[in-house]
């Protein structure tokens, strides 16, 4: 049973870091074809994500080869602590970005693949934390229900560059890119905390 449920985790991680690889490209090239710190950030996170999944795919597989738990635990910690700084970073860009935008008056352009995308994350995300939060709690993995709130983080994420790009679309409010950037800083900052302190 065990060891079903470790091929189904790691298969759960192998189909989520697929995703977040379309997320990124299409994210990240949205982003820059239209100007929207929103969707840069967002595709950043989602490459972020990636390499989260890919350490979590590689921690799985030792377990499943029977590696010892000091080994797994200790590449979590300094994995976590990693990917912590980098988010942190990441935080710093966004409300530079954001803030130099408000007070430059950066406009971001419409971008119909950016809200397909974010759209598209919303409803698949749920997905993936109902199953890794499943599969995490018969494995007693704490690694792979703590990487289910990267999936929760990422839905946030994906809510708030929709309603920055409806409100800019819809009635051209200039600033709603940058304000909603600026509300996404809590989310990947908290995130971000979590990761260095090992929680």
């Amino acid at each position: 049973m065990e060891n079903s449920t470790l091929r189904k985790s790691i298969n759960i991680e192998y189909l989520s870091t697929l995703w977040m690889l379309i997320e990124f490209v299409v994210a990240l090239y949205s982003g820059i074809m239209a100007k929207s710190i929103l969707l840069i950030a967002f595709g950043l996170d989602s490459f972020l994500e990636i390499i989260s999944g890919s350490i979590l795919i590689w921690r799985l597989k030792k377990e499943a080869n029977g590696a010892a738990s000091e080994t797994i635990e200790k590449t979590e910690k300094i994995t976590s602590k990693l990917v912590g700084i980098i988010l942190i970073l990441l935080s710093v860009y966004v409300t530079i970005t954001s803030l130099l935008n408000l007070f430059g008056h950066g406009v971001a352009d419409d971008s119909l693949s950016g809200i397909v995308i974010a759209v598209l994350s919303i409803l698949i995300m749920p997905f993936f934390i109902i199953k890794k939060r499943r599969y995490g709690n018969l494995l007693n993995s704490g690694a792979l229900i703590e990487d289910s709130y990267c999936n929760v983080t990422c839905a946030y994420i994906a809510g708030t560059v929709l309603l920055g790009m409806i409100l800019n679309y819809l009635f051209g409010f200039w600033w709603a890119d940058s304000i909603a950037a600026l509300v996404l800083v809590y989310f990947i900052a908290s995130e971000g905390l979590e990761g260095i302190k090992g929680e």
